[in-house]
């Protein structure tokens, strides 16, 4: 019984791909349809880019001091990350010790 719900699934499955194609002669090659087009022609309607500048010129003894900013944010922010979580994970104990207790 398997056999056959495979040889007929094969067979209708083949014909299917049998039927996508169409083609006036056996020997012509076949192509594939594609809605792609290159890249340049894809943006040559587009405008050009404008880069406008925000930031304002630094003296070169910034980036030292800007580094060391930088730095302390990250470490506050991870220290706010860690404080974080393990507050969620205080309150999922929390909620499972109730959970427990809930079920006894």
């Amino acid at each position: 019984m398997k056999k056959s719900v495979l040889a007929l699934i094969v067979l209708s499955s083949s014909l299917a791909l049998a039927a996508c194609g169409s083609s006036d002669e056996a020997s012509q090659d076949a192509m594939a349809d594609t809605v792609e087009m290159p890249a340049d022609d894809a943006m040559a309607g587009t405008p050009e880019p404008v880069a406008v500048e925000t930031a304002a010129p630094v003296d070169a003894t910034a980036p030292a001091a800007a580094a060391g900013d930088a730095a302390a944010v990250v470490n506050q922010t991870a220290e706010d990350a860690g404080t974080a979580a393990e507050q969620a994970a205080a309150d999922a104990e929390a909620a499972a010790n109730a959970a427990a207790a809930a079920a006894q």
